[in-house]
C-alpha cells in the first residue's frame, strides 16, 4: 500500500476526470449541506480532492478554505477556481489530525468521503473538533463498508498490496456515530446517500 499522499498525488488526474458515481445521492447530499450553510459562515473542507464540492458551495458562504493531503489534487483545485473566477475559496495542502491548524475556528467544518480513509480516526476527529467553533457544525459523509463488506474484504488487501488502493477502514455506522460523539459533538441529523453501500451523512454540533 502506498503512503496516502503519494497514492493520491498519482491518482489526481484520473480522479479529476471521473464523473460522480451517483448523481442523485450527490445532489441530495448537497441539498442537505446547503440547508445548514449561512451567507456569513467561514467554512473549512478537509479532504477536498480536486475542489468540485467546495466550488459548488462557495456562493452559499462568506469564505471557504479547502484542504487536501495531496498537492496534486490542490493544484487541480486551484486551476478550477481560477477558471471559474471563484474569489471566496482558498486551497492549501494539509493533513488531518491533532495539532493541525487550518486557521480556525470555523463555523462549519466538512469532511466528505474522508473518514474511512484515515488511519487514526479518533485523531482526525479530534483535529476537526479543534477547528470547529463552539456551537459550530461538523458535516461528514463516510462510506461504511463494515455494514456489508462483501467481496471488498478479499479484493481490497490485494489492491493495496500492489499499490492500487489506499488505506480503507471498514466502518460500521454505529461505530462512526459513537466516535463522532466521543470527539465532542452532538449528532443532529443523519442519512445514507446512497443507501448501499451506505455513505453515511452526519451533521453534528460541537458542544
Amino acid at each position: 500500500m502506498k503512503p496516502s499522499a503519494k497514492f493520491w498525488d498519482g491518482a489526481a488526474r484520473k480522479y479529476a476526470r471521473q464523473p460522480v458515481r451517483d448523481e442523485a445521492a450527490y445532489a441530495q447530499t448537497l441539498d442537505r449541506i446547503r440547508s445548514y450553510l449561512r451567507q456569513q459562515d467561514r467554512v473549512l473542507e478537509v479532504g477536498c480532492g480536486t475542489g468540485s464540492t467546495a466550488l459548488i458551495l462557495a456562493p452559499q458562504v462568506d469564505q471557504l478554505h479547502a484542504t487536501d493531503l495531496s498537492q496534486a489534487m490542490i493544484d487541480i483545485a486551484k486551476g478550477k477556481a481560477q477558471a471559474q473566477e471563484v474569489g471566496n475559496v482558498t486551497f492549501s495542502t494539509m493533513a488531518v489530525g491533532r495539532g493541525v491548524d487550518a486557521g480556525g475556528p470555523f463555523d462549519v467544518v466538512m469532511g466528505l468521503n474522508l473518514l474511512h480513509l484515515v488511519e487514526d480516526l479518533q485523531g482526525a476527529l479530534a483535529g476537526l473538533a479543534d477547528q470547529t467553533a463552539k456551537g459550530g457544525l461538523l458535516i461528514t459523509k463516510t462510506v461504511c463498508l463494515g455494514e456489508k463488506p462483501g467481496i471488498w474484504r478479499l479484493v481490497l488487501p490485494v489492491m493495496q498490496m500492489i499499490g492500487k488502493a489506499p488505506f480503507v477502514r471498514f466502518l460500521r455506522i454505529a461505530d462512526l456515530d459513537r466516535t463522532i460523539e466521543e470527539a465532542g459533538f452532538e449528532i443532529i441529523e443523519t442519512g445514507n446517500y446512497p443507501a448501499a453501500p451506505p455513505s453515511h451523512f452526519v451533521v453534528a454540533r460541537k458542544l
